[in-house]
């Protein structure tokens, strides 16, 4: 029988922030067909740090592992944005160190869902609906981020759903970095599409 599992943080485990409306677990056993399971591991407030712990609690019939995690390392390195600078070197450095930083993580957070021995999807960080002013920085630097995200699945072959594609609108957000029901249903959608569950892999928010 066929085993999505969902690792990370709160872009899959949106439980506390739909309200009335599913979140996206709900929404995704109701697009699977009944001969399809899916887990959720993933934890709200979850770093990379604590995906390990998340693969020991993995079942053992896990056939597709989805992984949405780097957004709370991202908010962790949000004092970028208003970090004094001499100059543009200087803040491309600091740029640089925590992008290293972040990137060892990743990877070893990826390390460990490999060792499930299926096929991996990973996702970008989305952009959120973060208040004007502070948007178009934060997408400039989310870019550090989703570089390595992006680097680390091509490196594996991995799948990929970009976010930044698929919660798109205002609606999409129960509040500036959670995702609504609505923006829940089209993550559930893009699991399931990547996963091969539902026709549509082969969009331009998912990729194989």
């Amino acid at each position: 029988m066929p085993h999505v599992v969902l690792f990370g943080d709160s872009i899959f485990d949106n439980r506390a922030y739909t309200g009335r409306e599913p979140d996206v677990i709900t929404h995704l056993h109701a697009l699977l067909q009944p001969s399809w399971r899916a887990t959720l591991l993933a934890v709200d407030g979850a770093t990379t740090s604590s995906i390990s712990a998340q693969v020991r609690r993995a079942p053992g019939e896990v056939t597709h592992a989805v992984v949405s995690v780097g957004g709370n390392d991202a908010l962790g390195n949000f004092d970028l944005l208003s970090t004094p600078s001499r100059s543009t070197a200087d803040s491309l450095a600091l740029f640089r160190r925590r992008a290293s930083e972040f990137e060892t993580n990743y990877r070893q957070a990826i390390e460990s869902i490999a060792s499930l021995n299926c096929p991996i999807t990973l996702c970008t960080v989305y952009n959120g609906d973060l208040p004007e002013d502070q948007a178009a920085l934060a997408r400039v630097a989310l870019m550090i981020f989703n570089d390595a995200i992006l680097r680390t699945a091509f490196e594996r072959s991995a799948g990929v759903i970009d976010l930044r594609l698929v919660c798109n609108e205002a609606s999409d957000y129960a509040n500036p970095i959670e995702p609504s029901g609505r923006g829940g249903l089209k993550i559930a959608n893009a699991i399931a599409r990547a996963a091969g569950a539902i026709p549509g892999g082969a969009s331009s928010l998912v990729w194989k």
